[in-house]
């Protein structure tokens, strides 16, 4: 058993396995991608990473009584992510924000986490083919992925504290495979959360701007062949230290950092198609 830290679970002690999967290269790779894409350019605040959402929603599905291989799922759900989370789906117009599901199977079975599970008596078509209805469910309902973002994303934009939080996960149980709120007052503080991080947050100018622009140094970069596509699959570091080492690219991220041109994005509509996103939590 180890120790696994977090804001809101605290320290919660869990099965070799996931110290073996946190600590493999693509797991890890999670910790150098930022959840917020490009935000933290504009907003250094908003800094948290895609491993702490996959960690909490593997913490949440543990709390919530989900088996060992639903957490396991939990923990591996992103793990083929782009640099910079969703801007890879904007690089590639992918208006669905799905490109991490497309490829998901292809880099699982590639990495280094099927022989990791093999050593702890599961088989990677386990995670692959399993139906996991704590994890995942369709838009409007809970879910575990959902909820994680939801709650994370919104902590560390300042729309909630850690009190509130950890309160509203008290009131958290699962019926019938579903997630379901206790009381009715806390599904309406989570969906009017939701509400308030897609229209603060997701949807702030600023923020789109900070995507929308680093979306197109990385298009420019492919075009001209100083980026290719496997660039994508590293990390933040790495595919922002590679935009940077031209003169374009270097003046393009100083320029996001800087806000410029912001007032002119905005007027011309700003021009970034996002994924419908909605939240319905049941009683």
């Amino acid at each position: 058993m180890v120790l696994i830290n977090d804001i809101f679970f605290d320290k919660v002690e869990v099965p070799g396995i996931f110290d073996d999967l946190i600590n493999s290269a693509w797991v890890k790779r999670l910790g150098r991608i930022h959840q917020s894409g490009a935000i933290f350019l504009v907003n250094p605040n908003i800094c948290h990473t895609r491993l702490e959402h996959s960690i909490g929603v593997m913490l949440l599905i543990r709390h919530l009584g989900g088996s060992e291989l639903e957490q396991v799922a939990g923990l591996l759900h992103d793990i083929s992510h782009t640099a910079f989370s969703h801007v890879g789906d904007y690089v590639f117009d992918n208006i669905e924000e799905n490109y991490h599901e497309q490829v998901f199977e292809d880099i699982l079975r590639s990495s280094d986490i099927p022989e990791i599970l093999s050593w702890h008596g599961y088989d990677i078509d386990q995670v692959i083919n399993g139906t996991f209805n704590i994890l995942e469910q369709a838009i409007p309902k809970l879910c575990a992925d959902r909820l994680d973002y939801t709650l994370r994303d919104s902590y560390h934009a300042g729309l909630v504290s850690r009190k509130e939080v950890k309160d509203f996960i008290k009131h958290l149980s699962v019926e019938d495979g579903i997630i379901v709120i206790e009381k009715e007052e806390k599904a309406e503080w989570i969906n009017n959360l939701y509400k308030k991080l897609i229209n603060d947050v997701f949807n702030l100018p600023l923020h789109i701007y900070a995507n929308r622009k680093l979306t197109e140094l990385i298009k420019f970069g492919l075009q001209r062949n100083e980026l290719v596509h496997g660039d994508l699959l590293k990390d933040d570091t790495y595919l922002l230290n590679k935009i940077r080492s031209t003169t374009f690219g270097y003046e393009g991220v100083k320029a996001i950092k800087q806000q410029k041109g912001f007032d002119m994005f905005v007027k011309k509509g700003m021009g970034l198609k996002m994924k419908n996103r909605q939240l319905n939590a049941l009683i």
